[in-house]
């Protein structure tokens, strides 16, 4: 290739970063584009050179960045404009060339009716479908409607009686006309139980198109995906080549250019498959077929392949000399709450750690802010084997290495799903996710390391020299008393000198191993166990098996009086109330003790916050208290 090449990535975040690590390594210069939210981040400082641009999905001033660059290609990545023929078109019009197809062939695949047209002319199977102007009550129940343009889930709804079409079009409709500013439908069979099947394709300018096999991306919620793998684990043979060779002849018949993915709905019941789409241009997932997939024996580079036919270079290999190897499973990690509602999150990282042992492309660091202005991935985790079930055990592994601390991600609810029988077997299909709940991790392991964390931290800051945060291979030898550790709504006793912690009505032998740069490995009742922390003043951050936790630290010294300027005293924290001085009618003057309770083995006194008569009791000598709970209410005096 010619090495004064320059390839402009109009994207950001992990994509601009695996973009640039191909082009650097093939001699081209790089240029990265960012707003103002992005100007210190890593695709900016990893790109040769970088250009503001007021918004990553401005047409006019994207190409105009190109200009300003100097480039000669402009990679656009996933999202953003990626899919965009008047994208396209402004810089043919520029003299630039787009890494992808033409302004053309997006227009003919980007609507999902008119590449319905050409799966047909291709003779791919497509979904039956129904005309919009049928009778409802003619129709075969359940249908799919959907948006003919875009895509992501959007202005979708699965319709199960006719007397639902009507409002689910008008619903479907608007969603579509606010996304992609069209508002056309189609209506199709929908398949109950089926699974998404995608061949990924590249085509030469030359007339060369070729499959690089088929990924499965079935584990998908409210048509989201989560995990992808490759090849497909269902497949027979012939499914396999059928549905290939089926991706094939519609890129063909399109005639495709560039690196593309055709996409399928594989029906359980009846073992067919369906056209359902084609995404014109390079996927999340693609990371799963360069893991498995060889050209000769080497490792496939998919980046490298679009700016070779980018170039108007021939691929120069046939079909048969491209083979499988193996197998990958990749996670997306989300910032999100997987267990309250998929909420997105935002704020700053305190602590990131990734892990070494499989492939990452990702774009989060430690100090990093998070913001709900762009798509919520932060990386993607993928792990390869011999066969599924080993790639399947290493990336469980892998997601219990990664660690994002100050921000929640779904990294949990990925490392619950991979080890779920129900993604061993094989047997998730589209639907599922959208039909069951995965399980919320327990919290209790998390809750040992916090507070063994915590009395750990607490004998250092009485000791001269290093800590367990500082990677030197400290470990801790010494013989202390137990220690009652408050976390949140809960207490924990530590007794490290018999190697016990109790909390959540058991108790657990436990071992300390080794402590080290936030890293804490305990043996706990004989397993090996670890965990990244960051304990503050004021709170505890735990992951464990990829799942966070937050725990506040309730200060014993702060003023225990009424909250919130009223006469309600509650728990400052959970303890023991040790005694009630007062009884409900009983008048009482400011600063008097009413009660007294015992927490963290120390005793707080509960002080009247001013003269009045009580009108509340609700705790009594001996009784177990949680964190903020009304124990006494005082009425004011006149």
């Amino acid at each position: 290739m010619d090495q004064m090449n320059t390839v402009m990535i109009a994207n950001r975040g992990e994509i601009a970063r695996r973009v640039i690590r191909t082009a650097r390594r093939l001699g081209w210069q790089t240029v990265a584009i960012h707003t103002d939210l992005d100007a210190g981040a890593l695709h900016v400082r990893e790109a040769d050179r970088a250009v503001r641009v007021g918004s990553y999905l401005d047409v006019d001033e994207v190409v105009a960045a190109a200009r300003e660059s100097g480039a000669s290609h402009v990679h656009p990545g996933y999202g953003f404009l990626s899919e965009r023929a008047p994208f396209a078109r402004a810089l043919a019009e520029s003299g630039i060339t787009l890494v992808g197809p033409s302004a053309d062939v997006m227009d003919a695949m980007g609507r999902k009716d008119a590449a319905r047209e050409i799966a047909v002319t291709a003779g791919v199977p497509v979904v039956p479908a129904y005309a919009l102007d049928d009778d409802p009550a003619t129709l075969a129940y359940p249908v799919l409607v959907k948006a003919a343009a875009g895509g992501g889930g959007k202005g979708m709804r699965v319709v199960r009686t006719a007397a639902e079409l009507p409002e689910a079009m008008a619903a479907a409709a608007r969603e579509a006309a606010k996304a992609f500013g069209d508002d056309t439908l189609l209506i199709e069979k929908y398949v109950e139980s089926g699974r998404h099947i995608e061949v990924q394709v590249l085509g030469d300018s030359h007339g060369t198109v070729l499959h690089f096999f088929e990924r499965d991306c079935s584990t998908q919620r409210r048509h989201q995906k989560v995990l992808e793998e490759a090849p497909a684990p269902t497949l027979t043979s012939d499914q396999q080549a059928a549905i290939t060779t089926a991706g094939v002849d519609l890129a063909r018949q399109v005639g495709y250019t560039g690196a593309g993915t055709v996409e399928f709905l594989l029906d359980n019941a009846t073992g067919e498959f369906y056209f359902l789409e084609m995404n014109t241009r390079l996927q999340v997932e693609h990371p799963v077929t360069e893991e498995v997939t060889r050209i000769r024996g080497e490792r496939v580079d998919l980046v490298e392949l679009q700016l070779l036919v980018a170039t108007g270079e021939p691929l120069g290999f046939a079909q048969d000399d491209v083979a499988l190897e193996g197998h990958a499973i990749e996670a997306r990690v989300y910032a999100e709450d997987s267990f309250h509602g998929f909420l997105p999150q935002a704020g700053r990282t305190s602590i990131v750690r990734w892990p070494t042992t499989v492939r990452v492309d990702h774009a989060l660091e430690a100090e990093q802010e998070v913001s709900t202005s762009y798509d919520p991935m932060l990386g993607k985790v993928v792990a390869t084997g011999p066969d599924r079930e080993a790639a399947r055990t290493a990336l469980v592994a892998a997601l219990d290495e990664t660690a994002i601390l100050g921000i929640t991600t779904n990294t949990g609810f990925l490392r619950a799903l991979a080890d779920s029988e129900e993604f061993r077997d094989a047997t998730i299909d589209t639907a599922w996710l959208d039909r069951h709940e995965v399980p919320v991790p327990d919290a209790g392991l998390a809750r040992v390391f916090g507070a063994w964390t915590e009395v750990l931290l607490e004998t250092m800051s009485n000791r001269a020299g290093p800590g367990p945060w500082q990677a030197d291979g400290w470990r801790m030898g010494a013989d202390p008393a137990p220690a009652t550790v408050v976390l949140g709504d809960d207490l924990v006793v530590v007794d490290r000198a018999r190697g016990r912690v109790e909390s959540d009505g058991r108790t657990r032998d436990v071992r300390l191993v080794s402590a080290a740069d936030h890293t804490v490995h305990l043996m706990v009742d004989g397993v090996a166990e670890h965990a990244v922390l960051n304990v503050q003043r004021g709170f505890v951050d735990v992951v464990h098996r990829g799942q966070r936790w937050v725990w506040e630290r309730p200060d014993p010294f702060a003023d225990h009086g009424p909250e919130a300027g009223d006469g309600t005293l509650v728990a400052p924290m959970p303890g023991t109330v040790l005694a009630v001085n007062v009884a409900v009618g009983q008048a009482v003057v400011e600063g008097e003790t009413l009660g007294v309770m015992e927490a963290m083995k120390m005793e707080l006194a509960l002080k009247a916050p001013f003269a009045g008569t009580v009108t509340e009791v609700n705790a009594a000598a001996g009784q177990q208290v949680a964190l903020g709970a009304t124990l006494i209410v005082v009425e004011a005096a006149e």
